[in-house]
């Protein structure tokens, strides 16, 4: 059964940092995209960034570019989202997300993923 569990959500200031990770189990990332994407309150789920197998491929999009870091560790099978400089507008219910097939720039589409992870929330306050 595919399982996907994200963790490290909190409370952070605006310019700080958090790390999210996402463990995933019944399957291997061997071949598999791995997405991050985020649902802010009111607003429709979107895209943050993705992950190939291989780890060399990856996709952010504009609003996190230059921010957000993220990596996948195939041994552990965990994906890790690395967040800094966060924003106010950076809050929301960050969830993880897999298919099988490459990391492109259509993975940012919510509608590319097959398995999703039931979330972790991220609020950037002071």
């Amino acid at each position: 059964q595919v399982q996907l569990v994200e963790s490290g959500g909190g409370l952070v200031q605006p310019g700080g940092s958090l790390r999210l990770s996402c463990a995933a189990s019944g399957f291997t990332l061997n071949d598999y995209a791995i997405g991050w994407f985020r649902q802010a309150p009111g607003k429709e789920r979107e895209g943050v960034a993705c992950i190939s197998s291989s780890g060399i491929m990856t996709y952010y999009a504009d609003s996190v570019k230059g921010r957000f870091t993220i990596s996948s560790d195939n041994a552990e099978n965990t994906v890790s989202l690395q967040m800094n400089s966060l924003k106010p507008e950076d809050t929301a219910v960050y969830y993880c997300a897999a298919d099988f097939g490459p990391c492109e720039d259509y993975r940012l589409d919510v509608d590319s993923m097959e398995y999703w992870g039931k979330g972790t929330l991220v609020t950037v306050s002071s």
